[in-house]
């Protein structure tokens, strides 16, 4: 599971958002925390911490601020700014200080999923040590670029897609085309044709079922599980 900080000053809006990311496969809330002060104490406290959703506008400092001072702490835990400032000046700034995405206030649970899923996509792309040849560093650099829905190619249906996406989220472990079309009521070659559609664009991982003989089984995990 990743573990997930959400800082935002309005004790509504940080419950609102924790419900959101608890509904993202993979991810869990460790804690909330509606100050800066409050923010670092559990950033240095909690034992463990991956991602930090940060709120910009805090009663006792700035969330950029506070991302500075993690830094000079030597926290390293990632960064999402979660807030209403729209200003050039401050999303130069994050992008400066190492937050990896910014979220704009208001938003729909589909543009924080969308951010999230990416997220866990370049987890998954950076695990494993070594050299990387540029193929892989532009796999990396690019790993976030998922970060908003897929725009749908010509002749594919964002009811079917969404019912495709539903069934690999609440799927135990990898499915099939066959068994997506036995959840989803649409043919074989149509399920197949939308999974291939999200791996392409690393929503969907491929994996491969060897049986006794003829060619491997291909089935299909929702990427965040991995």
């Amino acid at each position: 599971m990743i573990e997930v900080l959400i800082v935002d000053d309005d004790t509504r809006v940080a419950g609102v958002n924790a419900a959101y990311v608890e509904k993202v496969p993979g991810f869990h809330v460790a804690s909330e925390a509606h100050n800066a002060a409050e923010a670092l104490r559990q950033l240095e406290t909690l034992p463990r911490l991956d991602l930090v959703l940060m709120d910009h506008y805090l009663p006792d400092d700035t969330g950029l601020a506070v991302v500075q001072e993690m830094r000079r702490r030597g926290l390293q835990t990632d960064v999402i700014m979660v807030t209403a400032a729209r200003d050039v000046s401050t999303i130069q700034a994050a992008m400066r200080h190492g937050a990896l995405q910014y979220l704009v206030k208001p938003f729909a649970f589909a543009g924080l999923r969308a951010k999230l899923e990416a997220y866990a996509v370049l987890r998954r792309t950076l695990d494993g040590d070594g050299e990387a040849e540029q193929a892989e560093v532009d796999r990396i650099f690019g790993a976030l670029s998922a970060s908003s829905e897929p725009e749908l190619p010509k002749g594919h249906s964002p009811t079917t897609a969404e019912l495709v996406r539903q069934s690999l989220l609440n799927a135990e472990g990898p499915l099939s085309a066959q068994e997506i079309a036995e959840r989803t009521g649409v043919s074989r070659q149509t399920a197949q044709r939308y999974l291939k559609l999200l791996e392409r664009t690393g929503r969907a991982r491929l994996t491969l079922k060897y049986g006794d003989a003829g060619r491997p089984e291909h089935r299909y995990v929702w990427a965040t599980r991995a």
